[in-house]
């Protein structure tokens, strides 16, 4: 199991706008094409502690919780005795006077890991529990709950009680039919989420407020047989929400937008903060019965950012092995304005996942909004066909306009006995074209399908079959035909042709010699620039061996 605890900076939220105004104005382009249009950035908000100011109200091992939350005003602390438990469901209460927030916080919370350290199991001895009844969760909200955080705090299920569908509940879907319902202002902090990990527990945390956040946690133990599981899940918010500094483990999606429909146009979860995570499944779960999918989807969302995560295991099992989707869905035919759009991949690292990205531009189900505006850019990924994944790079269907793919280092191993190292990129739909697409800069070891149209072929018969308006140069493609692809782009033979630093020890920045140095369309080195040296983003001992 990795480490629980890791301290991270605060990085500037940006879109490294510059660069890619240089690949716009240089990269070669084709019929006439403009650059792919870019993502809106996100609203965020600032989740910092602040120590709180107002009265303390302890509560003892035994003593009345609820009591506590509906006496408590804005500004007001409520210490629970670390150590000692309670059983929901507890509400949060709606406070119509004073200011500032209602913090819960462990009596031991000098002792957890300071604010921007992420905790975990080994430090739940000095947090209290908050537990979950059978078929209840432990924490609920009334319309308008608002500014809560939680710092310190075990939330799990009472022992032996299955199934529990959520062990936090932030929002009611039944009632929240419009944004004037919803809680707002609540916040997990170094807080201890799980489930038993043999029995049926459906999802950790359900976010559906504005200005939510869950910060510097550990969420474990997320399982179902026959149906998803989600660590965290929204489908019916305005948002803003933050997710930073978590370890987020789940066997179906670790975390998800989407799945059910919102209730109105105003309650497509936007503003989306996700940085500096740790997207962890365990291989164990290769052999289970628990129903196992992805890493992070996103099925409706707007203006999201994916910053700085680690994204780890991700198998074929009872989905394709996909680390990160995007697949518009009106769930059930009732929300048609459904969409994925503005979405930014930036500075990830992906390792040992059976496939990378599948991107569709619309339901086809029920009538959605089409996929606009993403960009997956400076991410280091080791595809490994896990579980027999067919080692799908990026995957293109349905449609959906102004993707830029750029900066990319792949490192594709997929191969047998798993699966073949298929495909940079695969176009599954010929019907429905990607409008405006820039591949730029990217380097991927040898697949062997290359940038691949089904039904059309490798190269510029895929792209000129399933796109319009592409752009496709300067791409570093190991062992690739170069006489079917367009010109300006590199087909050298070997990896050892691109001069990594240390291609064996995962080292995948450029050495100083590298033909492929600075020689960017914007005069960055091709490739992840700056690329960390992840020594086990393509695994040893072999991908398909189950450890725990």
């Amino acid at each position: 199991m990795p480490p629980s605890n890791l301290s991270v900076a605060v990085v500037a939220v940006r879109l490294l706008a510059r660069p890619l105004a240089a690949l716009a104005a240089t990269c070669l382009v084709h019929g006439g094409a403009v650059a792919a249009a870019l993502p809106a950035a996100p609203k965020t908000f600032d989740t910092t502690y602040a120590a709180p100011s107002g009265a303390t109200l302890t509560v003892a091992a035994g003593g009345d919780l609820q009591a506590a939350l509906d006496k408590a005003q804005l500004g007001d602390t409520i210490v629970l005795q670390a150590g000692a438990s309670w059983t929901g469901p507890f509400r949060l209460p709606n406070k119509t006077g004073g200011s500032g927030w209602i913090y819960v916080v462990s009596s031991q919370l000098a002792n957890l890991p300071r604010p921007g350290t992420r905790v975990g199991p080994d430090n739940a001895a000095s947090m209290p529990k908050i537990l979950a009844p059978r078929a209840y969760s432990a924490i609920v909200t009334v319309p308008n709950s608002h500014n809560f955080r939680f710092a310190g705090i075990e939330f799990a299920t009472v022992p032996g009680a299955t199934p529990v569908y959520q062990l936090v509940t932030i929002g009611n879907g039944t009632v929240d039919t419009s944004p004037a319902t919803l809680p707002s202002h609540i916040v997990f902090d170094r807080c201890y989420v799980h489930g038993d990990p043999t029995a049926n527990h459906r999802r950790g945390i359900e976010i559906d407020g504005a200005y939510v956040a869950v910060v510097d946690s550990y969420i474990s133990d997320l399982q179902e047989i026959g149906a998803d599981s989600q660590g965290l899940w929204a489908y019916n918010t305005t948002g803003p929400i933050q997710i930073r500094n978590n370890f987020i483990e789940a066997a179906g999606e670790n975390v998800m937008f989407g799945g059910a429909d919102s209730r109105d146009a105003a309650l497509v979860p936007s503003d989306i903060e996700i940085r500096d995570n740790l997207f962890f499944k365990p291989l164990s779960l290769i052999q289970t019965q628990f129903t196992v999918k992805n890493l992070l989807e996103f099925k409706t969302a707007r203006r999201v950012l994916v910053r700085n995560n680690i994204f780890q295991n991700s198998p074929r099992k009872s989905q394709t092995g996909f680390a990160l989707l995007i697949t518009p869905r009106n769930q059930t035919g009732s929300a048609p304005w459904s969409v994925v759009g503005d979405v930014a991949v930036l500075n990830n690292t992906f390792i040992n996942v059976g496939s990378g990205f599948s991107i569709n531009g619309a339901d086809n189900n029920h009538p959605s909004q089409l996929t606009e505006r993403v960009l997956v850019r400076n991410n280091l990924m080791g595809v490994t066909g896990l579980n027999g994944a067919n080692g799908r790079v990026f995957q293109f269907g349905n449609g959906g306009s102004d993707y830029t793919i750029d900066h990319n280092t792949v490192i594709n191993t997929a191969g047998p006995p798993t699966s073949q190292a298929c495909c940079l990129g695969m176009a599954d739909s010929k019907a429905n074209k990607v409008a405006n697409l820039v591949f730029t800069n990217n380097i991927s070891t040898r697949t062997d399908y290359g940038f691949f149209g089904s039904a059309s072929g490798q190269g510029l018969a895929a792209l000129n079959g399933h796109f319009s308006n592409w752009t496709f140069s300067h791409n570093v493609l190991v062992d690739a035909p170069g006489k079917m692809y367009p010109e300006g782009n590199f087909f050298p033979t070997g990896v050892a042709a691109i001069h990594f630093v240390n291609y064996a020890g995962g080292n995948y920045t450029l050495e100083g010699s590298s033909p492929y140095k600075s020689a960017g369309t914007d005069g960055a080195d091709i490739g992840a620039t700056g690329a960390p040296a992840v020594s086990s983003i393509v695994p040893s001992p072999p991908t398909n061996v189950v450890v725990k």
